[in-house]
């Protein structure tokens, strides 16, 4: 009894191995394809519970979402002979994953190969065009035509090519400090140009404020000039009025005058006689001179 235990244990082991290696479960993000003796034999890609031969047959998945093909970044020289180092990406979808298999067998494989051809596409279709349309509304054209270009090269390895974008676009190292050093002296050139232009705009400005100043001058002396001798020939008709409205007063008025400038310092000696026409005022207001 026990030994029919252990057999119908067996069996049923057996039966249970059996049973599970002959179903497989397909995901919502997945595809499959079923294979014998490594010769593909059919595709499953609705997701859910399946059936195989058991020990036989084996399953490879592929993913069936949106994946995204990144290589190496490659060097381009373009049409106006800069060489750029170029960082492309594409997307792409498994349409068919038994062309996939036939033409690529993995996805390593795939990145590879098929790395190589989008380099080729970019290093192509780049080369023909300079910096300048690399940087301008050209940039969508080139990038359609490396996808174009993409798609008639893989049309036969069951995949679709959905976009391909440049990541970046640098010039190498040695190129980058020549195109900075040329952009700095270019700066430097640019920032003394426009000292200089400065420079000549101050001296013009000076010169010009320098010869406004000596005009003003010259005028203000001259219009003073002029003042002043209106002032002084009205001085002297007022004066002359004066005198000949009372001579006498006139006298007084000009030797008080001179009386004043003549002695203001305190420390003036003037040697003089005590009935000299000076100090005529001094012994008779009137100014008469006593003999």
């Amino acid at each position: 009894m026990n030994k029919g235990l252990v057999i119908l244990g067996v069996i049923a082991l057996a039966l249970g191995i059996g049973g599970s290696s002959a179903m497989f479960t397909v995901d919502q993000t997945e595809q499959a394809m079923v294979m014998q003796f490594g010769n593909p034999l059919r595709q499953v890609r609705d997701p859910g519970l399946h059936f195989k031969m058991p020990f036989i047959q084996d399953v490879v998945y592929y993913d069936s979402r949106i994946l995204d093909l990144d290589p190496p970044p490659g060097q381009v020289i373009l049409s106006d002979q800069k060489r750029i180092n170029v960082d492309a990406f594409a997307r792409y979808r498994i349409t068919d994953p038994l062309r996939f298999f036939q033409a690529l067998r993995t996805e390593a494989q795939f990145r590879d190969q098929v790395g190589r051809i989008l380099n080729s596409s970019v290093r192509n279709s780049m080369a023909r065009n300079s910096l300048g349309d690399l940087l301008s509304e050209k940039r969508l054209t080139i990038m359609d035509e490396i996808q174009k270009r993409l798609a008639l090269e893989t049309q036969d390895y069951g995949i679709e090519i959905l976009d391909v974008r440049v990541v970046r676009t640098d010039l190498p190292p040695e190129i980058s400090q020549n195109v900075y050093d040329r952009m700095r002296s270019e700066r430097v050139k640019e920032a003394n140009q426009l000292r200089a232009d400065g420079e000549k705009a101050k001296l013009e400005i000076t010169s010009r404020a320098d010869r406004d100043k000596v005009v003003i001058i010259a005028e203000a002396q001259r219009q003073a000039q002029i003042l002043r001798g209106e002032g002084d020939g009205e001085r002297n008709r007022v004066l002359g009025q004066a005198y000949s409205q009372d001579p006498e007063f006139f006298a007084f008025y000009r030797s008080m005058t001179a009386y004043r400038a003549a002695l203001a310092g305190g420390d003036t000696n003037l040697v003089l006689s005590p009935d000299s026409d000076f100090f005529r005022f001094f012994n008779d207001q009137t100014g008469v001179v006593k003999k």
